[in-house]
C-alpha cells in the first residue's frame, strides 16, 4: 500500500540560499554521497540528527526543511 511520501525540501533552499552541495557537505561534515540521496529524497530512514544540523544550518524550522507528500499527489 502506497501512503505517500516524506520530501526534504534541500535542493530548494540550497539554490534560493546560493549555497552548494560541496559548502554544505563540507561545513556539516557530510558525506556526499548520503548528501545526494537526502536530496534525491532517496531515502528509508531520516537521521534525526542530520535534521537538526540541517534545520540549524539553514535556520529554518522542521516544516519547512520536511513535507508529507499525500500518496494521491504522488
Amino acid at each position: 500500500m502506497n501512503y505517500g511520501i516524506l520530501h526534504l525540501n534541500i535542493t530548494k533552499i540550497l539554490q534560493e540560499r546560493g549555497i552548494s552541495k560541496n559548502r554544505i557537505c563540507k561545513d556539516l561534515d557530510i558525506p556526499r554521497a548520503n548528501f545526494n540521496r537526502y536530496c534525491r529524497d532517496d531515502f528509508q530512514r531520516l537521521d534525526a540528527h542530520l535534521l537538526c544540523k540541517l534545520c540549524n544550518y539553514f535556520e529554518v524550522e522542521i516544516g519547512e526543511l520536511l513535507e508529507y507528500i499525500p500518496a494521491k499527489d504522488v
